[in-house]
């Protein structure tokens, strides 16, 4: 699939954007991945992503916690490399990049205080993360203009973990006081939050592959992927909207 990241970036944008025909909030945010014990013994790395996430109703005196769901992208190692396009054409070089990644996708149980500006927050979540190493051939100098791409390997853990967090309002619009009818008096009340948090997040065995995982010799591919658990702690830095 063409630029994967850049479709992963579009339908978290989106889904938060739009979040108000099925949620009660939604939320983006930049995150960091950590690897933990055997996973680190393996990658030793920081991975950097983005991820997002909606809730489906609003806390309340009468039920403080709510259910969402989570969906994040996360890169744990690339390598780039030119090479000529071809035997034959071998003035012609093409940019060729690896990468190796996350897509994690959670149901997410979350408990809050229904009211206050400052709120602090614990969660829950129970999912899988797809693991995958993709390679994309593309123009020297213009990673953008794509000619060809693969995934060379892939796999399925399961995941499930929790955290904490803290939100804290920064803005609030009440569409009452609007003067016109423009795009944000159509979504009537909300309010703007920066969101903190880190999660433990334990996953189980798969294989996948990492920096210096596939060799090419004489025009031959080979693949030496590693196998552990794929723990991971991550700490995200977002903004948050309620509607």
């Amino acid at each position: 699939m063409k630029n994967r990241f850049t479709i992963f970036v579009l339908f978290i944008s989106l889904f938060c954007l739009y979040g108000r025909a099925f949620a009660q909030s939604a939320g983006i945010n930049f995150m960091m991945g950590f690897p933990q014990a055997d996973f680190q013994k393996s990658i030793n790395r920081t991975g950097f992503g983005i991820g997002g996430e909606v809730n489906f109703w609003s806390v309340s005196p009468s039920m403080p916690f709510t259910l969402g769901l989570d969906a994040s992208y996360l890169n744990y190692g690339s390598e780039d490399r030119n090479e000529p396009f071809s035997y034959e054409v071998p003035d012609v070089t093409v940019n060729v990049n690896r990468t190796n990644n996350i897509v994690n996708f959670h149901l997410l149980f979350k408990i809050m205080p229904p009211e206050g500006n400052l709120r602090p927050y614990i969660e829950g979540l129970l999912g899988g993360s797809y693991l995958y190493t993709e390679t994309k051939v593309g123009n020297t100098g213009n990673y953008d203009e794509e000619v060809a791409s693969t995934t060379n390997f892939d796999d399925w853990a399961w995941s499930y973990g929790g955290g904490g967090g803290l939100m804290f309002k920064v803005f609030d619009f009440n569409s009452s006081e609007a003067e016109d009818e423009n795009f944000l008096s159509r979504w009537k009340n909300f309010s703007l939050w920066i969101d903190l948090k880190a999660r433990y997040m334990l996953g189980s065995q798969a294989e996948y592959l990492k920096e210096g995982s596939m060799r090419i010799d004489r025009g031959r591919v080979y693949i030496t992927p590693s196998k552990s658990d794929t723990d991971l702690i991550t700490a995200h830095f977002g903004v948050i909207v309620q509607f």
